[in-house]
């Protein structure tokens, strides 16, 4: 599968006990809305202190009209990469892609290649699958080895005031107002979402995380 979007990356998380985010609304024409569009990743602990959880969010800026047709498409996979080892190529990957209506996990796996190319990897040990929740009913969760597993439409978390941050840059402004307007209130995205037993990434340290959505 090719990469025909562009790396959502985020910085350090320490596996201990951290929270981190990236977000990316506004994409080139090629991939903006789209099936392949990462709007958000965010990487932090579990509740339950022993997991870490991954969420990748696609298809950004759908309205609640747009939300109840709105699918994750079975061309892209989407691909959440780990570095382990901090030399910024991934170890382990989670991968997630639906297929008639279920989206099906694999991993956290060592990947067959890495860059821009990937391979589904069917052999991993750890797999998981859960229905593709729908909009307005309650949200389905799966279950394997430890493991929880979510998909499906989902209220954007994001908070920005882009108006405001216009007239920053304008210079029409010094700063943000509090709390500020939310640009993207009513407004949901399509979310992927794993949680993972530390033991399976490693207990300890710091990894590098980014999320990729590759097509075929």
């Amino acid at each position: 599968m090719k990469n025909l979007k562009s790396i959502l990356g985020v910085g350090a998380l320490a596996v201990a006990s951290f929270f981190t985010i990236a977000a990316d609304h506004i994409d080139a024409p090629a991939v903006s809305g789209g099936s392949s569009d990462v709007t958000d990743f965010y990487a932090f602990q579990g509740e339950n202190t022993e997991n870490l959880v991954f969420v990748a969010n696609v298809q950004g800026l759908l309205s609640p009209g747009e939300t109840a047709g709105a699918t994750f498409s079975e061309n892209v996979l989407v691909e959440i990469n780990i570095d382990t080892d901090g030399d910024a190529v991934e170890d382990l990957v989670i991968q997630a892609i639906p297929r008639d209506g279920d989206m099906y996990f694999f991993g956290p796996v060592a990947p067959a290649q890495t860059g821009l190319d990937s391979s589904i990897q069917t052999t991993a040990t750890q797999q998981g699958v859960v229905e593709i929740s729908r909009y307005n009913e309650a949200p389905i969760i799966g279950t394997n080895a430890g493991m929880s597993f979510f998909a499906g439409p989902r209220d954007d978390p994001f908070f920005m005031d882009f108006a405001q941050y216009t007239e920053i840059i304008a210079g029409n402004a010094t700063g943000f107002n509090t709390p500020g307007t939310d640009t993207f209130a009513g407004t949901n995205v399509l979310s992927i979402v794993v949680e993972v037993p530390k033991r399976l990434i490693g207990n300890s340290g710091t990894i590098n995380t980014w999320v990729e959505t590759k097509t075929k």
